[in-house]
């Protein structure tokens, strides 16, 4: 009997064949399945994030604020079931009765006088005193316009017929009407208040006075002029400090003959030295600029000189090569990448992770307000092994995770961004993260909404002036209103050389 062997081999040869375009297929099939899981669930993770944006609070610290009253509600209805047959006692229902605060004494008062008559109304009887009950009601009266005439009398020497006469008030605005404390008023009613110039014009007309949005656009370009040296000096100030944050964020601008608007920025440069116990005063220092290139940071910190903190912007990255200026990187930034993966997902790694930044976070609040070498000290003690061992662990976690997930690419960036945070601990002056220069970026955030587009790039560069005053002034807890008028009113005869005698905090010292 003889067998065709050549037969068997192609068979053999055909079965072969087969079963590698069956693997081919199945891999295929499975690096498909793989790519639209990580699409299903980067889809997930943006929706959940445009859902809580569009819909919800964007507020971490509200969601912690709202995971300890769930946590105060169950341990209240436990000790309700407890003690649920308990009576209220008469001094725990005074408790929490609530108290009404007295009205200032600071405040004007005007005396209403409800009085009865003097005679009897029953029988005609003279009344005598024998007492009176007072109360009190907060009233407000809207601000008023007032017309300031200023009266310069020419007098003639009888003698030598000399005309004598007091030079002219130096104005804020050359031949202009309005006074220091109006155009205080406009600029911070649009810049700390986030009011736009078309409704201050309806709220001045509403109080009989006519004034364009025109007219107050141009009141604000020219107090910004007059104002911009000291707001240079605030610059100098803080470029002046061993170590700054850095941000900046994108405004709408009205693009020339088009109708249409483009992407400016507003840059934010702050020296806040309070963590630390630094002697210098805080200040914030903005630049506007037409568009987001690397050439912009390097102009504003070609005088600095020191540390920097910033999130991973490339376009620092030539001013850390240069070498004058050194990085240190944000937490914040981090966190917040594990916090959006976790509300999204729920992933147990992500929710580890906040929980190890977390404390952290709580070495940070021990130290808050110490000198530099406590807060060193304690760093090196207690943060240090924290941070080596939260490195250790995101390492470990990427071996158990698809190396294309969210979730992976949220620790690549913590691993990265960690390296350049490490110098925080070896140096009390720095900050964990760059929530300072966030915060300064808030009334921007807030003005957007309401002004909505800036209407054109020296409005942009007037905006960032107004800026710098105004939230220098806040900082230093100084009423921006009352220091502005105060400024307007000298800053034109005030010599260039002694600017910084106008400076908010020596404002404060005369005060």
């Amino acid at each position: 009997m003889t067998i065709d062997t050549g037969h068997t081999h192609r068979n053999k040869a055909d079965l072969r064949r087969l079963l590698d375009q069956r693997d081919a297929e199945i891999a295929r099939q499975s690096a498909e399945l793989l790519a639209r899981d990580l699409l299903i669930e980067k889809l997930k993770l943006q929706l959940a994030n445009l859902r809580r944006q569009r819909f919800g609070t964007k507020s971490e610290a509200l969601d912690k604020i709202i995971d300890q009253l769930e946590l105060a509600l169950v341990e209240a209805e436990a000790a309700a079931e407890q003690h649920v047959c308990e009576p209220l006692s008469v001094e725990a229902d005074a408790k929490g009765q609530p108290t009404r605060k007295p009205l200032p004494d600071h405040l004007p008062r005007e005396e209403v006088i409800l009085s009865p008559g003097e005679t009897c109304q029953q029988c005609g009887g003279t009344l005598r005193g024998l007492g009176q009950d007072v109360s009190e009601t907060l009233e407000y009266v809207p601000g008023r316009f007032k017309v300031v005439r200023t009266v310069r009398p020419k007098l003639s020497c009888r003698c030598c017929e000399t005309i004598h006469q007091v030079p002219a008030p130096a104005m804020p605005i050359e031949r202009g009407r309005p006074g220091p404390g109006l155009l205080a008023h406009v600029l911070v009613s649009k810049y700390a208040d986030h009011l736009p110039l078309y409704r201050q014009s309806q709220i001045y007309a509403r109080e009989g006075m006519q004034l364009e949005r025109s007219t107050l656009a141009d009141w604000i370009r020219q107090s910004a002029t007059l104002l911009e040296p000291l707001a240079d000096a605030i610059g100098r100030h803080v470029m002046a400090g061993a170590a700054i944050h850095a941000d900046d964020t994108p405004v709408k601008v009205l693009a020339p003959g088009t109708g249409k608007t483009k992407t400016g920025r507003l840059w934010v440069y702050l020296r806040d030295e309070r963590d630390w116990a630094g002697d210098h005063h805080p200040a914030a220092f903005y630049k506007f600029t037409p568009d987001r290139r690397g050439q912009w940071p390097r102009d504003h910190l070609k005088d600095f000189t020191g540390w920097l903190h910033a999130d991973g912007y490339a376009g620092f990255e030539e001013l850390y090569r240069r070498g004058d200026i050194k990085e240190v990187a944000c937490l914040a930034h981090i966190r917040r990448k594990f916090f959006d993966i976790h509300v999204a997902q729920g992933s147990g790694i992500a929710k580890e992770a906040l929980e190890r930044i977390a404390v952290l976070y709580r070495i940070e609040a021990s130290i808050r307000g110490k000198p530099p070498d406590e807060r060193k000290s304690v760093r090196q003690e207690q943060a240090t092994p924290l941070i080596d061992d939260l490195e250790i662990w995101l390492h470990a976690q990427l071996t158990h995770i698809s190396g294309k997930s969210a979730l992976a690419g949220a620790i690549r960036y913590g691993l990265t961004r960690l390296k350049r945070l490490r110098p925080y601990l070896d140096d009390g002056r720095l900050s964990i993260d760059n929530n300072a220069a966030e915060r300064g970026m808030r009334s921007i955030a807030l003005g957007r909404k309401n002004y909505l587009f800036m209407g054109s790039d020296n409005g942009g560069r007037s905006a960032a002036i107004a800026y710098t005053l105004i939230e220098t002034a806040k900082l230093n807890g100084i009423d921006p209103q009352a220091w502005l008028t105060d400024v307007l009113g000298c800053i034109a005869d005030h010599k260039i050389n002694r600017i910084d005698e106008l400076l908010p905090w020596r404002y404060a010292q005369k005060s």
